[in-house]
């Protein structure tokens, strides 16, 4: 049997005015999937998540929630959908569990163990019946997930689910994402501009920009394609003069220079730089950064 993708993007476009925003969008996400959304600012991400939680509608396209057109079947769509989208909206004088039960209200269908069970799984058990007043950060966004869980949902939407949140709290929800993706099955979409953790989080990364989505891989794609080679050399410029006959080159700290691994041409720039009268103390071979590669892609755009 064919597996169905948790969230399924076609050709999805959003004009305003003369305005095109959105310029053609098409990916999936997959069952179990921790799938990552980036842009730099203005990018059209935040638009985007809006048309696939339906609080916007799109100018043309098709959206698909576990096989379900948002647009044409909208109620059996969102009931296979959980998201918070900015900050979780809870009522700060009830307590996490009178908060729970005051969203599970509209949703009949809703027995009172998912309750019990999604406050088991974002680890608020213990205090589960204080007030929101009194949660940290950290506890307020995981009850607002185990909201956006009562439905029992295949698809989980979470816009900038660690902002605000201290190192403890970004390592907690972190790994709190990848439980609900390997244990539980949930698909998640989580947009986030701290990109080290989607390095560290995601399974696949898509990368958007002027409302155009431009790479999408997993992590460990995007950065093999652009493994380089630190030089620690001397003397420097020599060295340099002579590398950039054969490659580009960048200048690292202190003696270190960087250019983008050849593996067949490698061993003949290092011979060329040695019989050049060039020290090569050390030649390694390193990946970059997400948010190095981030950059490159979008002409040096910042992220939100």
């Amino acid at each position: 049997m064919k597996q169905v993708p948790a969230l399924q993007v076609k050709d999805l476009r959003k004009t305003i005015g003369k305005k095109t925003i959105i310029k053609g969008l098409s990916f999936d996400v997959w069952p179990g999937e921790v799938f990552g959304f980036l842009g730099p600012n203005g990018a059209g991400k935040t638009t985007t998540i809006r048309m696939l939680v339906g609080l916007i509608k799109p100018t043309s396209g098709s959206i698909y929630i576990s096989g379900r057109n948002v647009q044409s079947d909208f109620k059996h769509a969102m009931k296979n959908l959980g998201c918070i989208v900015e900050n979780p909206e809870l009522y700060p004088y009830l307590s996490g569990w009178e908060n729970l039960e005051y969203f599970a209200r509209m949703d009949p269908s809703i027995p009172i163990e998912r309750l019990h069970k999604v406050t088991e799984m974002v680890g608020l058990t213990n205090r589960i019946h204080d007030r929101v007043k009194t949660y940290s950060l950290g506890m307020r966004q995981r009850l607002g997930i185990a909201q956006a869980l009562l439905g029992n949902p295949k698809l989980l939407i979470l816009d900038e689910p660690t902002n605000g949140l201290d190192p403890a709290g970004i390592r907690e929800m972190r790994e709190f994402i990848r439980f609900l993706a390997e244990e539980e099955g949930l698909s998640v979409l989580v947009s986030s501009h701290l990109l080290s953790e989607i390095q560290l989080l995601c399974d696949r990364v898509a990368i958007i920009t002027s409302g155009e989505i431009i790479r999408i891989d997993t992590v460990e794609a995007l950065l093999s394609e652009k493994e380089r080679v630190i030089w620690r050399v001397e003397p420097r410029e020599k060295a340099k003069m002579l590398l950039e006959k054969e490659t580009t080159v960048k200048e690292g700290s202190e003696d270190q220079l960087v250019t983008p691994l050849n593996e067949e041409k490698i061993a003949d720039w290092n011979r060329k730089l040695v019989e050049a009268g060039v020290r090569v103390m050390e030649m390694k071979t390193v990946l970059p950064a997400l948010e190095d590669l981030f950059l490159e892609l979008t002409g040096g755009n910042s992220i939100d």
